[in-house]
């Protein structure tokens, strides 16, 4: 799976804030983000408390967010962003390509992932992904879906494929190739408001709570390959 093709109407005037302990990595990553085209202001945190604390007083569109630090982790700050602000998009960053930390990270609806030595294509990559299209696709997540897979297999599954129709497998599919529900729309000839509703259906159905969930779940059910 290639890494997201970035759509020509591109977000623009995002609002990133980054949360790491380790001062200078988080100043040489909000300088890299402050200068791509599609930020207007970065804010940073030095731990996933000082992080919410900010949040609460005003919302970004996306956080950056290490796996690893005091007071409030990765995890546990997620958790709380996931639940209080559903519409912020996440990027864990990570030091190593830990398969099991990803898989579950992306069960617990965590929309992206990057190692810390990531080049800044990839990074303003993720940042214009999971604006456009709730996900962003690289080597580790794919890696991570694959070995959930095979560790799923020895496990039964709380839903089936035969639970979902016909139409609904369809744009699920179209979902998993990255295309944005106005694509979806224009593909089936459907109206962006009938994709929405399947969509919805589907998180519903599949038990899932954004498209991360919706790609790992068509994954482990047969009905999309990477």
């Amino acid at each position: 799976m290639q890494s997201l093709q970035l759509k020509k109407d591109s977000p623009r005037n995002l609002k990133v804030y980054i949360a790491d302990d380790h001062f200078l990595f988080l100043k040489t990553l909000s300088q890299l983000v402050d200068s791509f085209d599609c930020v207007d202001e970065v804010k940073i945190a030095n731990d996933g408390r000082e992080l919410i604390k900010m949040m609460k007083k005003e919302v970004p569109d996306v956080v950056i967010i290490d796996y690893e630090m005091p007071t409030m982790d990765g995890i546990d700050a997620c958790k709380y962003i996931l639940t209080k602000f559903r519409d912020v998009k996440i990027i864990m960053l990570t030091m190593h390509d830990n398969e099991v930390l990803i898989y579950n990270a992306i069960e617990l609806g965590i929309h992206a992932f990057l190692l810390k030595q990531a080049d800044p294509e990839e990074v303003e990559g993720a940042i214009k992904g999971v604006v456009q299209n709730d996900f962003y696709y690289n080597f580790i997540t794919v890696n991570a879906l694959r070995q959930g897979v095979v560790r799923r297999q020895y496990k039964a599954l709380t839903v089936k494929a035969s639970d979902i129709s016909a139409r609904e497998k369809e744009i699920l599919i179209l979902i998993c190739e990255e295309m944005t529900m106005k694509e979806i729309g224009e593909r089936l000839y459907l109206s962006d408001k009938t994709v929405q509703n399947h969509r919805q259906s589907l998180l519903r159905k599949l038990r899932v709570k954004n498209t991360a969930g919706l790609v790992k779940k068509a994954i482990e059910l047969g009905v999309f390959m990477l």
